[in-house]
């Protein structure tokens, strides 16, 4: 016999899982509210800071998404100082530092200033998805923990939904006049003074978030919301976590590792690169901004099929083969097709994608013991998917037709995620 540390919850009643639910459901609104706010800060950055290419405006998403990389493993140990509630609340502060850095890259009109803000806020939301994600798959049976997932997907695709809606109507609300503007005016003090008006625009909204932020730190802090405890678990024999050292010993998590990455690469791609997409198709700013909130909705519907499907109707694994399979024939759809029907079946992808995270994830730490905490913080990292895969489809497209590089870099993506649904996820299991 062996021992291994789990996270377990800490009382396990219906109350307990119902507070628990409700408060980390709010905190996944305010992951999605500012992580989806990315689609709409592309196309306002590439205009207000005069980008040359899409490759500079990906950037956004790579500032973002790339704190997860260098931040996951340091906010599990965070959190093993702090505790899971002080490390969220910990990191709603940090997010709130990042909206603040945005008051003087407006000012400025600094693109770098711009991205290090959004690395912050990158930084605090690594801090509180290492934190969330395993704390919402403990508080009740592990194969239902896609249902609950989806739960808290239904709250962040809601605030990704009305996200980019206010602040495009915020920032770019006559940005169809104010390129041609542009455009027409030879004089570039005139040009200089039109991009810095656009600019102070994104303040308010800003700083605003920052106090939204600050306050529900606090409110956190406060909150009933009950910590999970380390307890020693008696094990057998036969454990999965017995004679292991390190969580490089779990083939199954490393492969789910890879999985998300991808996942989240084409979901970033699919939700915050389709106003790109339409923009290389010729079609008006007016009309792209808005397009992110197209994809966002079909995840909605998604998660809410979840729900009522996982456990009772279909596993997570077969939930994840459908969904990979969808993201297959959407791809090709993309690729066959153009204008506004090429534009919903990128949006149709969000539809493939939105039962993945809440099937890789559980099947990912599942048995993993005392290797929990680490292990989840390995899957934050993939979150980087959101980082490359979007620069990668911001470089291919300039040397090869869009939806060739659309499509480059969907397919390999989803047949992975098949294989992982298949077979990836037994790998090293007993």
């Amino acid at each position: 016999m062996s021992t291994a540390e789990t996270l377990t919850a800490p009382v396990p009643t219906q109350k307990t899982n119902t507070t628990a639910i409700f408060i980390i459901g709010f905190l996944f609104f305010i992951f999605g509210f500012v992580t989806w706010l990315n689609g709409s800060l592309i196309q306002f950055l590439k205009l207000v800071c005069q980008l040359e290419s899409d490759v500079q405006a990906f950037f956004v998403t790579f500032a973002f998404y790339m704190a997860y990389f260098f931040l996951a493993i340091p906010s599990s140990m965070i959190l093993k100082r702090t505790g899971f509630k002080k490390g969220m609340s910990l990191g709603l502060l940090v997010m709130a530092i990042g909206s603040i850095i945005f008051i003087p890259a407006a000012q400025q009109r600094s693109f770098p200033l711009f991205l290090t803000g959004l690395f912050i806020q990158g930084t605090g939301l690594s801090l509180l998805q290492t934190a969330s994600n395993p704390y919402i798959s403990i508080i009740g049976p592990i194969e239902s923990a896609a249902q609950r997932i989806s739960i808290m997907g239904i709250c962040n695709k809601i605030a990704g939904i009305i996200s980019p809606l206010i602040l495009s109507a915020v920032l770019l609300s006559n940005a169809k006049e104010l390129e041609d503007k542009i455009e027409t005016t030879k004089d570039q003090a005139a040009i200089e003074q039109l991009l810095n008006e656009l600019s102070g625009k994104v303040i308010g909204p800003y700083v605003i978030l920052a106090i939204v932020l600050a306050i529900l730190a606090f409110a956190l802090f406060k909150s009933p919301l009950p910590e999970p405890k380390i307890e020693e678990e008696k094990t057998s024999a036969a454990s999965t976590t017995d004679n292991k050292t390190s969580i490089w010993q779990f083939p199954y998590l490393l492969l789910g590792a890879l999985c998300i990455f991808l996942y989240v690469g084409v979901e970033v791609l699919s939700g915050d690169g389709i106003g790109i997409y339409g923009s290389a198709m010729g079609m008006p700013l007016a009309e792209t901004k808005n397009f992110t909130s197209f994809t966002l909705a079909a995840m909605l519907v998604g998660y809410v099929v979840g729900i009522f499907t996982i456990p009772k109707i279909i596993s997570q694994q077969t939930a994840l083969r459908v969904s990979a399979i969808l993201g297959i024939i959407f791809s090709v759809g993309v690729f066959v097709t153009s204008g506004y029907v090429a534009i919903t079946f990128i949006a149709l992808l969000g539809l493939a994608n939105s039962l993945m995270w809440p099937a890789i994830w559980p099947l990912a730490i599942d048995k993993l013991g005392k290797f929990t905490q680490t292990g989840s913080a390995l899957l934050v990292m993939g979150i980087a998917g959101g980082a490359i895969v979007p620069l990668l489809y911001g470089a291919l497209k300039n040397v090869i037709p869009n939806h060739m590089a659309f499509f480059v870099c969907l397919i390999p993506c989803y047949l992975y995620i098949l294989y992982y649904a298949l077979k990836g996820h037994k790998m090293g299991k007993k």
